[in-house]
């Protein structure tokens, strides 16, 4: 494992440095292919490509969202509580506030959340009937609970409460002031609802990517079943989602054929911070992406990569603007290895957040490696944390695998044995 890939997983498991401006004014590792003799670039191992790839990219700009429009979002600036929480004592149930041993006489009019004012305080041997999150009266001892109580002829009866009892106090979850959630946070249903109960209307939050898909290949077909040697295309609807899943804001999805021409304008037009391109990375006579990266001035920041599937991905910068441009190749699973090899990465390091992470698991039996390179091989993770297996149907072409998949195991080269550990790229949405 390289030591810039150490650094990213120190990144991925807390080790918080300062998040400097990380984009290189040259590549990270030079591409030959970049070179005047166009030899043919070194590939990088898995583990480099994915530090490159996270390296390369910047967090955009953060710009202030309203509560209801930040879901998936990143934040720019640590969450901190703009007020106690809770913001003073309520009660936790239904039932009486009680001053003192019992029984008690009634006071005064039931409480309810949300009333206005401070309730009066409760004289010893006093109770009033509280609901669930009502400000608690000063001199209470405890709240007897609703089904442990029996009020009657302004008398109430029930177990003495502990002091202190089903009473959420002051700043029990959080002092004013206190940091909630620290930047890079990726804002989910319920950081949202913390957001809220700490007094936010609106958070900074660093934007959601916006990422192309550019499908290539006059041999697939959009409808219909395959005929006379064309077949259906696979990557164009699910790469899209997959990016979503990633955390971008997928703007299109454009069938572009064998078309150079096409290919040349749809990158040289994109208003994405992302364009994801399918097939075409190999070099073969149709094969026009690296070519026309290398007319428009793309710099080669990964020019393949020793995985199988997926050896063929490619990552490059346009220029001036350093559009990254990620080219998965044309086989099925060999795209969802570039996926998360090198769009996952970019799209974590654009939103602000730390480098995705790996799991680790168990192999519950032998998995086969490639000889030099790593295999990513899609297995099921067990619910009960159990050894993960693999699946049938994994070749580089098959969906099968991956559709029942829930991660893909990043096998080493020569393979693992029966209880070796084994680390595992979670696939998003599974």
């Amino acid at each position: 494992m390289t030591d810039e890939f150490d650094e990213a997983l120190a990144l991925a498991n807390g080790h918080r440095p300062d998040h400097p401006a990380r984009r290189p004014a040259a590549p990270l590792v030079p591409d030959p292919a970049d070179a005047p003799d166009r030899r043919p670039a070194p590939p990088h191992t898995w583990e480099s490509a994915r530090t490159v790839a996270y390296r390369s990219a910047v967090p955009l700009p953060p710009r202030r969202l309203p509560l209801e429009r930040a879901l998936g979002h990143t934040l720019a600036a640590p969450l901190t509580a703009l007020t106690d929480l809770p913001a003073f004592d309520t009660s936790a149930m239904d039932g009486w506030a009680v001053s003192g041993p019992g029984p008690w006489e009634l006071a005064g009019p039931g409480l309810l959340a949300g009333a206005p004012g401070r309730p009066e305080r409760l004289a010893d041997g006093q109770a009033v009937r509280i609901a669930t999150g009502a400000r608690v009266p000063d001199g209470t001892t405890g709240i007897v609970r609703a089904e442990h109580g029996t009020a009657r002829a302004g008398r109430l009866r029930g177990r003495l409460p502990r002091l202190g009892a089903d009473i959420r106090p002051r700043a029990q979850e959080c002092r004013s002031g206190a940091e909630l959630l620290p930047a890079g946070t990726r804002l989910a249903p319920a950081a949202l609802g913390l957001a809220a109960a700490a007094g936010y209307d609106e958070l900074d939050v660093h934007p959601l990517p916006r990422a192309e898909v550019l499908v290539l290949g006059d041999e697939l077909l959009h409808r219909g079943l395959p005929h006379d040697g064309r077949i259906r295309d696979a990557l164009g609807p699910m790469t899209g989602p997959w990016l979503a899943a990633l955390g971008a804001e997928v703007l299109v999805t454009r069938r572009l054929g064998d078309d150079a021409d096409a290919l040349r304008e749809a990158i040289e037009t994109s208003r994405a911070d992302l364009i994801v391109t399918t097939g075409g990375t190999a070099s073969g006579p149709v094969d026009h992406l690296r070519a026309t990266l290398r007319a428009l001035g793309a710099t080669t920041l990964v020019g393949g990569v020793t995985v199988r599937p997926g050896h063929p991905m490619l990552l490059a910068e346009l220029p001036d603007g350093g559009t990254p441009v990620v080219g998965l190749p044309g086989n099925p699973l060999a795209a969802v290895a570039g996926l998360l090899t090198l769009a996952a990465p970019l799209l974590h390091a654009l939103s602000g957040r730390m480098p995705p992470a790996t799991r680790a698991a168990v192999a519950g039996e032998a998995f086969a490696g490639h000889r030099e390179d790593t295999h990513l091989v899609p297995v099921r993770r067990p619910a009960d944390g159990g050894p993960v297996l693999p699946l049938n149907y994994a070749g580089p072409a098959m969906l099968r695998g991956i559709a029942a998949a829930s991660a893909l195991a990043v096998v080493p080269p020569g393979g693992l044995a029966p209880h070796d550990p084994v680390q595992l790229l979670e696939l998003p949405g599974a």
